[in-house]
């Protein structure tokens, strides 16, 4: 009834400059990722530095929803589960995560994205498959936990979900559903992975600690924006806003950050002439969001982003700065080249798909290659990822003024 997983990966480090963001001008990350993904599992792949690395293959799961429970007693259910235990599981939670859906067949789909979220943030897991447009009025409720071995090696460590299906009329009921099977004192993040509509309820944002979404699949940026900061207004700014899309920057952003880590090397902030930035089908939201990053890090003002293929921008002593567009790919961001007078800052994805390659060189001089981690575009991967930082994401903020108007 309860699977046991086991994750193991490699720790590395980064330092990032002052680029970064203006309270710590060097940032230390650790990583415990899974085994990399490879363009196939049986070969593995070799990076341009010639460094082998062989992948895995992630063994296939089934998860269920659990037992299914009559919605007054959830609370009698839970209890009998861990009384069934004997002593050999322990309940953790560090905070309560909720998930809305209102796509088909999300229930299944995030009990097995919270099975692997829980592997490394424990929580107690509430997750909603809600379809407003239903003729019927239905609501119904399941109980489980996701079980893995603790560092010991002996207990399974737990974190409990309660599941829901709301249709109908019955969606209405959301902040009271959520609110009821809060775990007492923990601090609530709700994963919005729907549009946004109105009316926003006040009830329900009032209670939110993180907000999370992914503006990559917002069709009108601008309108979704006005919603999040109607649900920010009506919570009293209390929420902290979490866009997935941001965090698929990370690496990105830490690896360009890294050339500046030394102040000698601050003179090219201002000397920065031209870039290109390459992005996959539909994640030019992306790589704006990453020219914004710079923009608000650099004090540059956008001045013509009108054109599809490029965007102007002005630097801190008014000179040119253009950022060509090109869409080339699936990943999220391929690579992202600068040119500093006659130094190029090139960084790109590997063919391994989770390694940085960058390189800093002048036009007379062959680059120096050096690989760092780069991230994958998963959502349990980018959940994980957002799970680990606190601060309010006041860098994300400014850099979605800078290019707000391009989204």
């Amino acid at each position: 009834m309860f699977p046991l997983r086991f994750r193991h990966g490699i720790p590395f480090v980064a330092q990032a400059s002052s680029l970064w963001g203006k309270q710590a001008s060097r940032l230390r990350l650790v990583s415990t990722g899974v085994t990399p993904v490879c363009p196939t599992a049986e070969d593995g792949c070799t990076t341009p530095l010639g460094m082998t690395i062989n992948c895995m293959p992630a063994p296939a799961e089934t998860i269920s929803l659990g037992l299914p429970v009559a919605i007054d007693r959830i609370d009698r259910g839970l209890k009998k589960l861990w009384s069934e235990s004997e002593g050999a599981m322990t309940r953790a939670s560090m905070i309560n995560l909720a998930v809305y859906s209102e796509e088909p067949d999300s229930l299944t789909q995030n009990t097995q994205l919270l099975a692997r979220i829980a592997e490394n943030h424990a929580c107690r897991g509430i997750v909603i498959g809600a379809n407003p447009h239903s003729k019927n009025d239905r609501i119904e409720a399941w109980i489980s936990a996701h079980c893995h071995v603790g560092r010991a090696g002996t207990k399974q460590v737990c974190s409990e979900q309660i599941s829901f299906l709301l249709e109908g009329a019955k969606v209405k009921l959301l902040p009271s559903i959520v609110f009821s099977q809060l775990d007492s004192d923990l601090p609530l993040y709700l994963w919005w992975q729907s549009k946004f509509a109105e009316p926003m309820d006040p009830q329900l944002w009032s209670w939110i600690d993180r907000l999370i979404y992914d503006s990559q699949t917002w069709r009108d940026f601008n309108a979704q924006m006005r919603l999040v900061e109607t649900a920010q207004r009506e919570a009293k700014q209390r929420i902290v806003l979490c866009d997935l899309n941001w965090t698929r920057l990370v690496h990105f952003r830490v690896a360009f950050a890294q050339f500046f880590d030394h102040p000698s090397s601050h003179h090219h902030f201002r000397e920065i002439e031209s870039g290109t930035i390459v992005f996959g089908k539909n994640f030019r939201s992306t790589a704006i969001l990453f020219i914004g990053w710079l923009a608000a890090q650099l004090g540059w003002e956008v001045r013509n982003g009108k054109n599809g293929d490029h965007i102007e921008l002005e630097n801190s002593t008014r000179n040119r700065v253009k950022i060509d567009l090109q869409e080339n790919g699936d990943a999220p961001i391929g690579s992202f080249v600068a040119h500093s007078s006659d130094v190029k800052f090139e960084i790109a994805l590997a063919r391994c798909g989770d390694l940085l390659e960058v390189s800093r060189s002048k036009s007379d001089q062959s680059p120096a290659r050096q690989l760092l981690p780069a991230g994958e575009n998963d959502s349990v991967k980018l959940m994980s990822e957002e799970l680990m930082r606190g601060g309010q994401r006041r860098v994300y903020l400014r850099a979605l003024e800078k290019v707000r108007d391009l989204l």
